[in-house]
């Protein structure tokens, strides 16, 4: 029998297998675990897309009524919010008289016009297919597809407009953000850090003021080339030419792919008048456009977002992709906002810098 004392030193606690205590170990996890917050955050992007597009739909109407608040409160030196209020009953009051004195007219040449882009689709791939361009056995088939693609993009066109609940969703997120926008900017930035909180206060400021001019330039242009193309259609004699004006006009929202598309549609529709209505169809969208693009577009948008329209297209093909329709409305505004903050940030990087080795300097001498 053993007479050994009992040891009396202490215990020593090993580390178990779920501590990481290798600073190499922690510092990898910590890489993974942002890498899979940024793989989550991309897929809760993709999940809440009509969500998020809802939100920032209404991001981008509170920006066209603190536009309007702006501009009234350069004469009238009354409250924001009565300012607020005269935004809402001239906007929603022009609207209302728009499609009430316009809306029968325009409501029965919809189907019209379907039918003749549908026939004059038709008439393009005969030709093709009397030329060896495309099989004839595949034509009928290479027609369907597309058109049954337009078919979907119109009828998704048709649920957004149809969808009441998320128009008066983003109205009323939008004239809650024009209301009082400091609360929601000081909220932000209450989740940030205090260093970073007046980097945000002032990308804030220079977004909201390159989308607003961004905004200002593209409601212009919308009328402009709405009004414009429908005065000069109807002096041509181009049938449907309030409905091709209206819907050219709403389409300017859109750069690049919006022209192409009311283009196509103008185009088709004066070629089923005639020879004649075609190419003086023709003639009035190269009008428009060139009139729209060296002119009024340079002098309120371009000149304030600078974007190369191959970024821009290529960022609406994306959105298009990801969102549908409306990722493709709000592709642009989101892209001169990215461009701003990275722009901002990236000046503000290069202070940093520049002043490190002055600072060094001072404390040398």
């Amino acid at each position: 029998m053993s007479t050994r004392p009992p040891t009396t030193e202490p215990h020593i606690e090993r580390p178990g297998p779920v501590e990481f205590r290798d600073p190499m170990v922690r510092r990898e996890i910590q890489k993974a675990v942002v890498w899979f917050g940024v793989a989550l955050g991309i897929a809760g992007v993709i999940f809440l897309a009509q969500p998020l597009l809802l939100i920032v739909g209404g991001a981008i109407f509170a920006v066209f009524l603190d536009g309007g608040i702006r501009l009234l409160g350069r004469w009238l030196p009354i409250p924001r919010g009565w300012r607020l209020l005269l935004v809402l009953v001239l906007g929603f009051g022009f609207l209302g008289w728009v499609f009430w004195f316009a809306g029968t007219t325009i409501a029965a040449q919809f189907e019209a016009l379907r039918e003749v882009v549908t026939a004059q689709f038709n008439r393009l791939m005969a030709f093709a297919s009397s030329l060896g361009l495309v099989p004839k056995g595949e034509s009928a088939d290479f027609g369907t597809q597309i058109l049954g693609s337009v078919g979907r993009l119109t009828s998704a066109v048709g649920s957004a407009i149809g969808a009441v609940t998320s128009v008066i969703a983003m109205i009323v997120i939008g004239i809650f953000l024009a209301a009082e926008p400091r609360i929601y900017d000081r909220g932000i930035a209450w989740m940030l850090p205090l260093g970073h909180r007046a980097g945000f206060y002032r990308i804030a400021a220079h977004a909201g003021h390159t989308l607003r001019r961004l905004l200002f330039g593209r409601l212009v242009g919308m009328l402009f080339e709405g009004v414009f193309t429908w005065a000069m259609l109807s002096l041509g004699g181009v049938p449907m030419a309030a409905l091709l004006g209206l819907v050219t006009g709403v389409l300017a929202f859109i750069p690049n792919i919006g022209a192409i598309t009311s283009g196509v549609l103008m185009v088709a529709v004066g070629f089923s008048a005639g020879t004649h209505e075609g190419f003086y169809a023709v003639f009035v969208y190269f009008f428009v456009q060139n009139i729209d693009g060296y002119l009024v577009v340079p002098y309120i948008a371009r000149r304030t977002v600078d974007l190369a329209p191959a970024m821009v297209l290529a960022f609406q093909l994306l959105m298009a992709a990801l969102f549908g329709v409306l990722g493709v409305l709000f592709a642009d505004p989101i892209l001169a906002t990215l461009k701003v903050a990275l722009v901002d940030l990236s000046n503000q990087q290069a202070e940093k810098e520049r002043e490190g080795p002055e600072l060094v300097a001072a404390g040398k001498t």
